[in-house]
């Protein structure tokens, strides 16, 4: 099967299908179907397997976050496994992470509160990580996009400590406050600041 995102062929050997608690080896499936892959990393939400077609739908749309939090680790020496079971569940959907290019702050975004007990939770039962959030001075996140070179990187220079990487390596402005936003979309009527990015 052709995995169009990646542009890859890749070889699907222990697909199911599922019926309530029932779970069966397919053999075949067909448009339609809803089949289950065991993912280690490589398919994300909105992928789409041909049989050789390079077929492109509109992606799930990510919204920006309503609650940020800051990840801590218990032990420094764990930073591997929490990066990537926070990578993990920003595939899965579950929560948005932010990557600031000044520090090393690793931000948690999510529309709920209690998804971050869940990321704590699930960070310790599948990463062996030991993790705390803890309140972080962040009101909304957008992502950004600039045709202009020069004055992407005007903004980028001027913008640096409200700047972070989403998951997907995506340039994201990160507002402590709407004010500070509306005054960042004055300042760069040229640069678009986006509340929804295709996944």
């Amino acid at each position: 099967m052709n995995h169009v995102r990646i542009g890859k062929n890749v070889s699907i050997s222990d697909a199911v299908t599922f019926m309530a608690g029932d779970r069966t080896r397919a053999e075949k499936a067909y448009a339609g179907d809803i089949i289950g892959l065991h993912n280690h990393g490589t398919i994300q939400i909105g992928d789409t397997f041909t049989q050789g077609e390079n077929l492109k739908f509109a992606g799930i749309p990510n919204f920006a976050p309503e609650l940020f939090r800051r990840i801590r680790l218990k032990d420094p020496l764990r930073q591997k496994q929490l990066l990537k079971g926070l990578v993990q569940l920003s595939e899965e959907g579950a929560v948005q992470v932010f990557r600031p290019l000044q520090n090393n702050d690793l931000i948690v975004g999510a529309v709920g509160v209690l998804q971050f007990d869940v990321v704590v939770a699930r960070l310790k039962a599948e990463y062996n990580v030991e993790a705390i959030y803890e309140g972080i001075n962040v009101a909304t996140a957008r992502w950004v996009e600039c045709d202009d070179v020069k004055i992407l990187e005007e903004f980028k220079r001027k913008n640096q400590q409200n700047l972070a990487l989403d998951g997907g390596d995506n340039l994201t402005y990160v507002a402590p406050t709407m004010v500070n936003l509306n005054l960042a979309k004055e300042r760069f009527p040229a640069v678009e600041f986006h509340a929804t990015r295709e996944h």
